[in-house]
């Protein structure tokens, strides 16, 4: 298999900054993993600051990384031991070819200690502070609300499919945890959505692709329809989730 090649490689690699854990977290470590549409997302804990040698050190080692199949959708965050404890507090991380700087979210935290897959040292639970229920949904709320809601008004964004596949699977995440406190995966998120009164339509179009196989309808005007129903739907549905528990 490809991605367990391309793991042992890059926790080998890894190795000369001594890192104290390498974590697995999303589709990888939670059983929805499809390998060559899914991101490998990962965390790395190294035993000291994060400097500008370390930068260095770690673009070296991604684009070395780069003939690898699958290399393009390894991602990974790479946190010092003095930065565990802020979730707010961006970290440099490797993703989409580039080096950029992320918070460690409480949604990824809870996953890494609800089933982060440990692919080097540490536990999660030996090395990250726990992430209380108020802490989690109050960030899945914000989010919600500052960043998707915002981004249901610019209509134009929605004739992507990232776009649409990403805002009603976060939704449905965001729901499930905000009334149940669990997190799910995107296959579960799928299924939840035409309990909550997703657009069958839309929901079938996101089974064909992500999950089928398929392609989406070839009709010329599917992509504008698409995301006319999606905006339709989202806007009132995560104003009323963020009435509910914000």
């Amino acid at each position: 298999m490809q991605t367990e090649k391309l793991l042992a490689r890059f926790v080998r690699d890894l190795s000369d900054l001594g890192p104290r854990a390498v974590w697995a977290h999303g589709s990888l470590a939670g059983g929805d993993y499809q390998e060559g549409r899914s991101d490998l997302d990962l965390i790395a804990v190294l035993p000291g600051p994060v400097d500008l040698r370390t930068v260095r050190r770690v673009v070296s080692l991604h684009r070395r990384l780069r003939a690898e199949p699958l290399a393009a959708k390894l991602h990974c965050s790479y946190l010092g031991p003095a930065a565990l404890e802020n979730p707010d507090r961006a970290h440099l991380t490797w993703a989409h070819a580039r080096v950029m700087r992320r918070p460690v979210t409480p949604v990824t935290r809870r996953e890494l200690h609800d089933f982060g897959r440990v692919l080097h040292g540490e536990p999660p639970g030996g090395l990250l502070p726990p992430v209380p229920d108020r802490q989690l949904n109050a960030f899945v709320v914000r989010d919600q609300r500052d960043y998707w809601r915002p981004a249901v008004d610019r209509a134009r964004l929605w004739w992507q499919d990232v776009w649409v596949d990403l805002g009603l699977l976060t939704f449905a995440r965001a729901t499930v945890t905000l009334r149940d406190g669990r997190l799910i995966s995107k296959g579960e998120a799928l299924a939840e959505l035409a309990s909550l009164g997703a657009p069958a339509e839309i929901v079938d179009d996101i089974t064909r692709r992500r999950y089928d196989g398929a392609s989406a309808p070839a009709a010329p005007d599917w992509p504008a329809r698409r995301a006319e129903l999606t905006r339709a739907y989202l806007g009132p549905a995560i104003d009323a989730l963020v009435s509910t528990y914000g």
